[in-house]
């Protein structure tokens, strides 16, 4: 590398980006492992009773003032931010908390209080259905991870005396990437 100043930013950048990452990746390997490990976490489930007659449409554009409306007058005490809705289901969110959850049946419309144990609720993080901030915070992690991958990558490029094996170790990660890839 001809500018040891250059090489000496990168790395620097290189490990301020690693350390911001570093609770996040922390989280992602003990929730994922503990969950690859069969450790899924748990939910308590309560149901909700509901005043009789109520119902929702999924469908409609006043969706979440209908939900808040509906926990209101079932005297249901809980906060959300935002929806997930699918064909006859409707989470409120975050799930890495305790949520409610609405199903509309024949039977009509049912609801439930879920309380995820601490395992559930790392998993929800992980799988990015946390709070909004947290989830700009993921978004603010997955750049990092780009950019200390490429510096990295980029730094032992640079460094003449590292880019053989910066090289060989791309090659052989690149090609377990893609036999592994290739299997799934």
């Amino acid at each position: 590398m001809t500018n040891p100043k250059v090489r000496k930013t990168l790395i620097l950048l290189h490990l301020y980006f690693a350390a911001f990452m570093a609770p996040a990746f922390g989280l992602v390997a003990v929730s994922g492992g503990l969950y690859l490990l069969g450790n899924k976490g748990k939910v308590e489930r309560v149901a909700i009773p509901l005043p009789a007659g109520i119902s929702l449409d999924f469908k409609s554009g006043t969706l979440e003032a209908d939900i808040r409306e509906v926990m209101k007058s079932a005297d249901i005490d809980q906060n959300f931010e935002y929806l997930k809705i699918r064909a006859n289901q409707v989470q409120t969110r975050p799930t890495s908390k305790t949520y409610v959850e609405f199903k509309q049946s024949r039977h009509g419309l049912t609801a439930t209080r879920n309380s995820p144990n601490l395992q559930y609720a790392m998993m929800e993080l992980h799988k990015g259905h946390g709070p909004k901030l947290f989830k700009t915070y993921q978004k603010l992690v997955a750049l990092a991870l780009l950019a200390v991958v490429l510096g990295g990558f980029f730094v032992g490029l640079l460094a003449k005396t590292y880019r053989k094996k910066v090289i060989v170790a791309s090659v052989v990660g690149f090609g377990v990437f893609l036999a592994l890839a290739l299997l799934a």
